[in-house]
């Protein structure tokens, strides 16, 4: 009699076949991902894989050129030359759905060609973790990574070439090393499951409720895709038998009491080839100051949890209770799973304050790089942000919005980079504009200077005064012809990133649940030193975080070069939840509006007097006043 294959490093905590209820329940969740649309079409998957194979046509023919360049006399080597492409993700891991990218890689011996044409919306991410060309290729998005394998002349025929093969790792740079882990993590935790299909189930549900609630986004410091797979992946070690249903009720109570910052890992590690840095806390002293560590389950291990910081702990903490106690009620058919992807409230109910990361550009290539470098660098100030000893959690929103604008003159610009929503172009005038400006842009004043945040939020900012269609002064010289103004009619491309503010004090929840208490305090926010005072008595400076926010963007090598730094610019405001742009808001969700004051209560918490009584007899005396300490002026 043959033992049971044994699942991840601990025994299973539980071998039990599902019952007849938890088998329905999991048919109920089945249907429930149906109706929330998260399967494609088959038409849309064979288009995929149509795109695909092009891809490995184009890759093919890459490589022959290369062969043919470097070796012309070897016509054997040239005509059984090929590359390989890979996939990895949500496309590998069998979890895709309408509209999802596909994530791939290339591996061939050097180099890339794409014919023109077919590639639209192209953007390298050159500084990112992972190397990563982004673009679309027939109408789908793709996500590329590229690395050689440089212990090969030649490939195999297709579908030989294993990645799970170690040795393929010799002599490639960091950069290359990562980007062939990405499909050899994922090859993996599929075969560390013990039923793909309930792990695929299981993890369309979780990767649902994640994005429903906001918390899907690696480079904001959430879990991304594959570390929700992980994660996944390991309760199915524990609940080898479970069902689907059973393994998500069984995810968020698990992994909101896992003892961080104990990791979570698929398998034991192993021994590498390679003289290479593996997660080990005990060697490495920053690899012990992670909080959530996922380790991957391919040499070399690493933690793919890096970039959590406690604000984004406490968030996850939080969404994990309140699905658990969701998902407890579902499997006692008290609630339905269309209950557990309820949309979030970060803005509806969220915070009373939040800060607005805004990027400015006037060219729509150039925004694509600043606006991603931007994105990658929220993070930081997050981190910044929770050090401060009057800041509980600094919570960022999961993606940046994208505006374009419209201005006519510098002031409408600047109003625009500090926040304004006047000059915004409406969805019904897009298709009008052109895709970018040309002419316009293409006149840059030297040595122009960037706007610099000052705190004031500038949504109530009115168009100018001046006529925009006004003519311009002939040139000195030249009658007849009008001087170019380079900001007549320019079209100004903004995306802003929101993080929501809960301070020490009190207790604003990211939702309304009966486990966190409301937010009461209010506050003032400064900004380079000067205060904008919002109601209350006490002061949140913030300045030194966001000047050391703004020191680090500004010194990027790439934006020190020229042409960027004249046509992007940054700028950190604070915004109130009654000042929220309505862009923000999906259609019936009500906005915030301010509370109406108390009977009798003024402005800034004074008491009203108590009138003299009518007898013209002496008013009683003053109450002594209180010297507790909580009644003190906060120092600023």
């Amino acid at each position: 009699m043959t033992s049971e294959r044994s699942w991840g490093l601990t025994p299973p905590v539980s071998t039990v076949l599902p019952t007849p209820q938890e088998t329905q329940a999991s048919n109920a969740l089945l249907e429930e991902l149906k109706r929330q649309g998260t399967f494609e079409s088959a038409e849309e998957t064979n288009t995929r894989k149509k795109v695909l194979a092009d891809i490995q046509r184009i890759v093919d023919e890459l490589v022959r050129r290369i062969a043919k360049q470097k070796y012309p006399r070897n016509p054997t080597l040239i005509r059984d030359a090929r590359g390989e492409v890979f996939t990895y993700g949500s496309f590998c891991l069998g979890v895709y759905g309408p509209g999802s990218d596909i994530d791939t890689l290339v591996v061939a011996p050097r180099y890339r060609w794409l014919p023109k044409g077919a590639v639209t919306d192209l953007t390298p991410v050159e500084d990112a973790f992972v190397p990563i060309i982004k673009f679309e290729y027939w109408g789908i998005s793709i996500d590329l990574i590229f690395s050689r394998i440089a212990t090969l002349d030649q490939f195999p025929p297709h579908g030989q070439l294993k990645l799970s093969d170690n040795s393929y790792l010799r002599g490639l740079d960091d950069a290359e090393l990562r980007s062939v882990n990405g499909t050899r993590v994922t090859n993996e935790i599929l075969n560390l499951v013990p039923e793909q299909s309930t792990f695929r189930l299981a993890l369309r549900a979780i990767k649902l409720w994640a994005q429903r609630r906001a918390i899907y986004a690696n480079i904001v410091g959430f879990p991304g895709g594959v570390v929700w797979a992980m994660l996944v992946a390991r309760v199915c070690q524990l609940y080898p038998k479970a069902s689907s249903a059973t393994i998500v009720a069984k995810f968020f109570h698990l992994i909101r009491k896992w003892p961080w910052p104990q990791p979570v890992m698929l398998k034991a590690m192993e021994e590498g080839p390679l003289n290479v840095r593996v997660w080990n806390p005990k060697v490495y002293r920053g690899d012990s100051f992670h909080l959530m560590p996922v380790i991957t389950p391919a040499y070399p291990e690493m933690c793919s949890t890096f970039n959590i910081t406690h604000s984004n702990k406490e968030v996850i903490q939080r969404e994990l209770l309140r699905a658990g106690e969701i998902a407890t009620k579902i499997m006692g058919g008290k609630l339905l799973w269309k209950d557990l992807f309820v949309k979030h409230s970060f803005f509806t109910q969220g915070y009373k304050y939040y800060l607005a990361i805004i990027s400015t550009s006037k060219e729509d290539e150039a925004h694509k790089i600043w606006s991603g470098y931007i994105e990658s660098k929220v993070r930081i100030l997050v981190a910044s942000l929770e050090k401060h000893h009057s800041i509980a959690i600094a919570h960022p929103f999961n993606k940046g919005f994208e505006r374009r604008h419209r201005v006519q003159n510098e002031q409408q610009y600047e109003a625009v980079e500090d926040g304004s929503m006047a000059y915004i172009v409406k969805e019904d005038e897009k298709k009008d504009d052109a895709p970018a400006n040309s002419e316009t842009n293409g006149v840059k004043a030297e040595g122009e200077e960037l706007a610099a945040s000052n705190g004031q939020a500038a949504s109530n900012a009115q168009p100018d005064s001046a006529n925009p269609d006004a003519k311009s002064e002939p040139d000195d010289g030249k009658t007849g012809e009008l001087k170019h103004d380079p900001w007549s009619n320019l079209l100004v491309y903004t995306t802003t990133h929101y993080i929501g503010l809960e301070l020490a004090e009190g207790r604003c929840a990211s939702y309304k649940d009966p486990y966190i208490a409301d937010f009461q305090d209010q506050v003032s926010i400064a900004f380079l030193g000067k205060i904008t005072n919002l109601a209350g008595a006490k002061s949140l400076d913030l300045s030194y975080q966001v000047n050391e926010f703004k020191d680090t963007c500004f010194g990027w090598d790439k934006y020190k070069d020229k042409p960027l730094s004249h046509l992007s610019s940054l700028s950190v405001q604070h915004v109130k939840s009654i000042n929220l742009p309505d862009d923000v808001f999906d259609p019936g969700e009500v906005k915030p509006t301010r509370q109406p004051k108390k009977p009798g209560a003024l402005a800034n918490g004074a008491q009203r007097k108590r009138p003299a009584p009518n007898d013209g007899s002496l008013p009683p005396p003053k109450r002594p006043q209180s010297t507790n300490p909580a009644s003190l002026p906060t120092p600023t």
